[in-house]
């Protein structure tokens, strides 16, 4: 196994008396998805949130390709190659699609627009956002305008445009909320489609997509890791059961 892109040791988050992440170990890969599972308030978004810096650590460190990042600010986060998409969907629904990929983009350029200058006529800003809408399967959905996308459709713009930023990371935070069967089944594609290429933390509540596409699953439980392994290994674990699924011991 090569060294992991990113990764936490004893990674915690206090809120007043409240432990929401408590001593997280967790390692991604390049080219291997990992799905965190739990009930509701095991720490799961928590620790999506303390990975991509839009939370402070109470204690623990986080390395991306062995730098400590753990006090970076989601900003630097970003920038250095960290990606996130969030449980609500997050774009500029007035803007076209290839609107939003190109602003994404545009936050990659390196080299600061001039206030008067079109961004517009930037190409490696295009071909960024081009790049990104293809990857994402929106390449025929470029000139619409976003609101007019279906459900599903937006999730996958959504992670178009963390694609427009050339992450290396993904922390995809509940991308099949709210999908019927047919985009959840595209989704799944898509996620499958960028495993090779990224490094992929993936938060879900859809069992089935998980254990689909999951390389590795964690599951958390009082913001504690209960257990870590192959798929195989968690449906098969009598703790996941007792403690997720709800069954007793036989």
């Amino acid at each position: 196994m090569t060294d992991a892109v990113l990764s936490t040791q004893g990674l915690s988050r206090r809120f007043g008396g409240l432990m929401a992440a408590s001593s997280v170990a967790i390692e991604l890969h390049r080219g291997r998805l990992h799905a965190v599972l739990g009930p509701n308030g095991a720490g799961k978004t928590t620790l999506i949130n303390l990975l991509s810096g839009d939370l402070a650590a109470t204690a623990g460190t986080i390395r991306y390709k062995g730098a400590d990042i753990t006090g970076y600010s989601a900003h630097r986060r970003s920038r250095i190659g960290i990606g996130r998409s969030y449980q609500k969907t997050n774009i500029f629904p007035a803007f076209t699609v290839f609107e939003n990929c190109r602003l994404a983009a545009q936050s990659r350029a390196p080299r600061a627009f001039h206030v008067f200058a079109d961004a517009t006529r930037y190409p490696p800003v295009r071909e960024a956002a081009g790049r990104a809408l293809e990857a994402a399967g929106l390449e025929a959905r470029g000139d619409r305008v976003a609101s007019a996308l279906s459900h599903g459709e937006q999730r996958q713009l959504e992670i178009a445009m963390v694609l427009a930023t050339a992450p290396e990371v993904l922390l995809l935070d509940e991308p099949l909320a709210g999908m019927g069967a047919e985009e959840a089944q595209r989704m799944v594609g898509l996620l499958q489609k960028l495993a090779p290429e990224h490094a992929i933390l993936l938060v879900e509540h859809d069992m089935d997509a998980v254990f689909a596409v999951a390389d590795v699953i964690t599951v958390m439980v009082n913001g504690q890791v209960l257990e870590s392994g192959a798929p195989a290994q968690i449906r098969a674990s009598p703790a996941v059961r007792r403690a997720y699924l709800g069954e007793a011991d036989a």
